[in-house]
């Protein structure tokens, strides 16, 4: 099992104005009660992102333990995983730390060094995104 952002990190992300643009591997929830606790797969065999003038749909295909056969791209929550939020970071990431029971991860912001830290790596590598995004929008 991929190890991913938590899903109030991930909603954080959304609206600090963190896009997805889906690709095999990448995982995800709906934003409905119905499917609360769910984490799907992009994959190109069952879960397929098509772009549409209106938008992005993702395609469910041969699914039968559910009667789902597309969302809109707006009503899921991309759930990032611990190596696409450090490319995020890129040349801002000086390193990731496990101490104790933490994970840190530490990010040079223009000559200032901050840290985040979390109980797990991609939380900490998610607020470390939010950090350089709030940074860039302040």
């Amino acid at each position: 099992m991929t190890v991913t952002t938590s899903r109030p990190l991930a909603q954080r992300l959304r609206e600090a104005g963190l896009g997805w643009i889906p690709e095999s591997g990448d995982q995800f929830c709906l934003d409905t009660a119905e499917f609360e606790g769910e984490v799907f797969t992009v994959s190109d065999m069952t879960i397929e992102p098509h772009d549409y003038d209106t938008g992005t749909i993702l395609g469910f295909n041969g699914t039968t333990e559910w009667a789902l056969d597309s969302v809109a791209l707006e009503k899921t929550l991309w759930l990032p995983r611990e190596d696409q939020l450090r490319e995020l970071l890129g040349s801002t990431f000086s390193f990731l730390l496990h101490v104790d029971y933490m994970w840190v991860v530490e990010i040079d912001l223009g000559g200032h060094k901050l840290r985040f830290d979390a109980t797990t790596a991609p939380d900490a590598y998610a607020l470390a995104v939010l950090g350089v995004l709030s940074a860039q929008t302040a």
